[in-house]
């Protein structure tokens, strides 16, 4: 049985037509300013180039582009029930926290308390941190400034994005 070709994203992703461009790059997060500019700066010569370039795109995120590239994320600790790319990646990127019973309430109430408090979902880089972790750091965010939280909320979704970016151009 042969082996199913490697697909080249980078390659795809410099030649592809501008729309399909920013399209491949919606499941990263869906937010049009990022994927405008992204797309704009092609071509990128290696994969690291356009990661390095990703970190830095369109910075200063707004409260409106937050809140537009939340819709899709689920509560941390829930799986996302969504049929779209951006949802298969956030159920692989929650599939490693080990919930214990204890832990989802803890979950649920700090999540429950969060958007109460600055409303909108807690979002964390899932991948590589335990269910405690993740605990922890939403019982100290719960503690932040509107203005600081919302800071932090929009660094974590650029790393969420990033990260998303480098699985694309790895697989």
């Amino acid at each position: 049985m042969d082996a199913v070709p490697r697909r080249d994203f980078l390659a795809e992703f410099n030649q592809a037509p501008f729309a399909r461009a920013e399209e491949m790059l919606k499941p990263c997060v869906d937010l049009p300013r990022w994927t405008s500019e992204i797309s704009f700066a092609r071509p990128f010569g290696t994969g690291a180039e356009l990661v390095s370039f990703a970190e830095l795109a369109a910075p200063d995120w707004t409260e409106a582009e937050i809140a537009a590239a939340l819709v899709s994320h689920p509560r941390i600790g829930e799986r996302s029930s969504g049929a779209g790319r951006e949802a298969e990646l956030s159920r692989g990127e929650q599939s490693g926290i080990a919930l214990s019973a204890g832990i989802r309430e803890q979950l649920e109430e700090g999540n429950r308390r969060y958007e109460e408090r600055f409303g909108r979902v807690f979002l964390i880089r899932a991948a590589g941190r335990s269910a405690e972790e993740i605990l922890a750091v939403l019982s100290e965010r719960l503690e932040n400034t509107d203005e600081a939280e919302l800071a932090a909320t929009a660094a974590a979704l650029r790393e969420i994005a990033v990260l998303r970016l480098e699985g694309l151009l790895n697989r």
